[in-house]
């Protein structure tokens, strides 16, 4: 590491150096020489110091040590600004409600970013942007107190609700974890459970666009469509809507055919298989269903698009033959089966697309099994004001249906 000479020393330096100069005609370079010699130091350095004293003084071009330091000030003052902006940016869901965020929020907040950062200059900058925003002294004094009994709840109910999250693919989002929190028999608020939820980083997922797979055969007769939008019905196997979506997988596209009631939003009937072949796909989908619903189904009405699959002679040829009424929507508008869009939509988000390559048909039927048999019996649905497929089928038809076994309640906050 090079030395450091105080300014003292090298303004002596240069004063030898001037009446060296002054006093004996000798060049530059051997006064430069002579005083290094002296003061027992490099002539390189007494000569940056003698041009950097030029330019100074206006003797030389060349930036002066005035221009250097506002130079140096203002990169520091950039970078303050890009750190500022950073801590900004890290902080935007703050933002949101505009009105200043819970104390543990903000101290956790600081204990994520304190590394990256440094506490003093968060502190100041989100205090300037965010009305009431802890100081770092507040933040030190917080980190260094005993937890009160609200912090020591608080710990409790998060463990507890990122058990739920995890239970449930780690989906749910404020509603329907507060729904879930409290069929466990936990006496939590909404907003608490929010609170709780932003404080542990938990986060729902949110249903992307339907891409439509099916093919439209433009010579097939085409049955009406009886639904007309109205995906209701009164009781289970009144109305089954049926529809196709794909899977990538490392050996190639899979396909996955469901069929779901609309009384109760449940899936009666799903396969998988490498092709969309009728007899392959959606045909095991619906004898699947038929199989599981062990019923009459004359009053049945069957419900999907136009693709080619559903309107093939041997799907309606098994229509037919159980009595069930056919009927179809339009290729490419989704409201028309939009049930059974949003059941595809359902599967891609929550288990399908979650960054999980897929490696075979093999992993994705077995995965499907287990996400069909939560998405009947565990997982909570607004239309049917939050409670499983199962339960609402339960409570609908009379039958018995087994509750989860609660969970002692915590206080609200």
């Amino acid at each position: 590491m090079p030395r450091q000479y105080s300014p003292e020393f090298r303004q002596r330096a240069l004063r030898l150096l001037d009446t060296m100069m002054e006093a004996s005609d000798i060049s530059e370079f051997e006064a430069i020489k002579s005083v290094a010699g002296k003061l027992g130091i490099s002539e390189e350095s007494v000569r940056r110091w003698r041009r950097k004293a030029q330019v100074d003084a206006g003797e030389r071009p060349g930036t002066t040590s005035s221009e250097h330091a506002e130079i140096r000030r203002l990169k520091r003052e950039v970078a303050d600004l890009r750190r500022a902006n950073e801590i900004l940016k890290s902080a935007s869901a703050f933002f949101r409600s505009g009105a200043r965020p819970p104390r543990d929020e903000m101290i956790a907040f600081i204990d994520a970013h304190r590394g990256q950062f440094g506490v003093e200059l968060m502190c100041r900058v989100l205090r300037a942007a965010i009305p009431g925003f802890l100081t770092s002294r507040g933040y030190r004094a917080a980190r260094t107190r005993p937890p009160c009994d609200r912090e020591i709840r608080d710990e409790q109910l998060i463990a507890d609700l990122r058990e739920v999250h995890r239970q449930n693919y780690s989906v749910y989002g404020v509603n329907k974890m507060h729904r879930a929190m409290k069929r466990k028999g936990w006496a939590v608020g909404r907003e608490q459970t929010r609170r709780l939820m932003r404080k542990a980083g938990l986060r729902g997922v949110q249903r992307g666009k339907p891409v439509f797979t099916t093919i439209t055969d433009p010579a097939a007769a085409l049955p009406a469509d009886l639904v007309n939008r109205q995906f209701k019905a009164p009781m289970p196997n009144r109305l089954w809507v049926a529809d196709i979506t794909f899977v990538r997988t490392w050996q190639g596209f899979c396909y996955t055919a469901f069929v779901t009631d609309a009384a109760t939003k449940k899936i009666v009937g799903w396969a998988v298989a490498a092709t969309m072949r009728t007899e392959d796909l959606p045909l095991q989908a619906f004898n699947h269903a038929v199989w599981q619903s062990n019923s009459n189904l004359s009053e049945l009405v069957h419900h999907s698009d136009r693709g080619s699959q559903y309107l093939s002679l041997a799907y309606t040829d098994r229509l037919a033959e159980l009595g069930i009424a056919p009927s179809v929507g339009s290729r490419g508008d989704s409201y028309d089966n939009a049930l059974a869009e949003a059941v595809n939509a359902s599967y891609k988000t929550e288990l399908i697309n979650r960054g999980k390559p897929w490696r075979c048909i093999d992993d994705v039927e077995l995965s499907t099994a287990e996400w069909v048999a939560w998405y009947n019996q565990e997982r909570l649905h607004e239309a049917l004001g939050y409670v499983p497929p199962a339960e609402y089928e339960a409570a609908l038809t009379g039958t018995s249906h087994p509750a989860s076994k609660p969970t002692p309640a915590l206080a609200t906050d």
